[in-house]
């Protein structure tokens, strides 16, 4: 059986080593020394201010919207996990979709223009598979506008651009540390800023609003990472680098063997220093051949999946702002190829053959 992805475990000695210290301190959560520490690793990392390690991506991004006081609506892109639209209804925010580059398959600087009024607060963009967004031009809409710019970084740990970690850019970037990404805590999830202020809030509003043991700042919700996770991401930390490496090379396997082969591949954005190779999507021509390439994988045991379908904005819970968008159109056509350091040559070889001979 050949899955979407795998996780990545660490040696399980360096795990363990952890997990003594924590037998020996007794302290299992509430903002730990192995907490502590993974903040200041990946701070250094990122090259930020802050991060705040919480324990998953979608509180995350519920915490950034209440950090910088969301509450009307915001602008944001249909073609993402689900957790980016739905983070922002669950705290009663009211999504504004804006489309996406068909190339690139981020969120459209020109869409999110088109979608402005004065009672959008915010833009929630994602870099999607990693693909950095157009970062120029959404900071200058953001500050023409003069509304908070937030990254839905959930694909993007270990990505550059220009130069730069792509996650010290905007006010706020959430990141994800799902058992299923490239560095992960088995759950998790961290808020990155350069603003204190913005930090101060997310500071508190991540241990139920604490100011010392018998006062509040105000509200808050229990979001705290354990030491546990925290143990997990310092063992995989020293291997991510290793990682996005294979990755790299399992990538190179299958553009050579689809390159005649019809399917068309995200165009990495401009200016990307370092790819991370997250996802390996491939666009079909039709979402019939689509589901016929899938059932053909799915015989022999090879399980790819429709990341992202359906488009958020065809969503029960939301109102769809978009007529014949590029959204909803690509994510009846997109399949996620499976991707994983474990992956052999011969693997996507025969991945590959399964596809080109399934009518892609």
């Amino acid at each position: 059986m050949i899955q979407v992805t795998k996780s990545f475990l660490p040696p399980l000695d360096s795990y363990i080593e952890y997990l003594k210290g924590i037998w020996e301190r007794g302290q299992l959560t509430n903002h730990g020394p192995l907490v502590l520490e993974l903040e200041k690793v990946l701070a250094d990392y990122l090259q930020v201010k802050h991060v705040f390690f919480v324990t998953n991506g979608t509180m995350a991004l519920q915490i950034a919207a209440k950090a910088l006081g969301i509450q009307k609506k915001i602008i944001t892109t249909p073609f993402s996990c689900v957790a980016t639209t739905s983070a922002m209804v669950w705290e009663g925010v009211e999504p504004v979709f804006a489309d996406i580059n068909p190339k690139t398959f981020t969120i459209s600087p020109t869409s999110i223009r088109a979608e402005l009024t004065s009672e959008v607060e915010a833009i929630l963009a994602t870099h999607v598979y990693g693909n950095p967004c157009e970062i120029e031009a959404l900071t200058e809409i953001a500050e023409e506008y003069e509304i908070p710019l937030i990254f839905d970084g959930a694909h993007a740990f270990g990505v550059d651009y220009k130069g730069k970690p792509l996650a010290s850019y905007g006010d706020v970037t959430v990141l994800s540390f799902h058992a299923t990404k490239i560095f992960h805590t088995i759950e998790g999830g961290a808020l990155v800023t350069n603003n204190d202020a913005v930090a101060h809030k997310i500071g508190y509003m991540r241990n139920f609003g604490y100011n010392g043991p018998e006062d509040f700042f105000g509200i808050g919700i229990n979001a705290k990472a354990s030491e546990f996770q925290a143990a997990m991401g310092l063992s995989v930390f020293p291997y991510v680098d290793e990682i996005i490496e294979k990755r790299s090379k399992v990538v190179g396997f299958y553009q050579d063997r689809l390159f005649n082969s019809g399917l068309q591949m995200m165009q990495i954005q401009e200016g990307t220093t370092r790819v991370n190779h997250a996802y390996f999507p491939v666009l079909f021509s039709s979402e019939e051949r689509l589901l016929a390439a899938r059932s053909v994988l799915a015989d022999k045991q090879i399980f790819p999946r429709r990341y992202f379908y359906p488009s958020l904005n065809r969503l029960n819970y939301v109102n769809n702002n978009l007529i014949n968008d590029t959204s909803t159109d690509l994510s009846k056509r997109v399949l996620c190829l499976p991707l994983s350091p474990d992956l052999t040559e011969k693997d996507v070889n025969f991945i590959s053959e399964l596809i080109i001979q399934s009518g892609c």
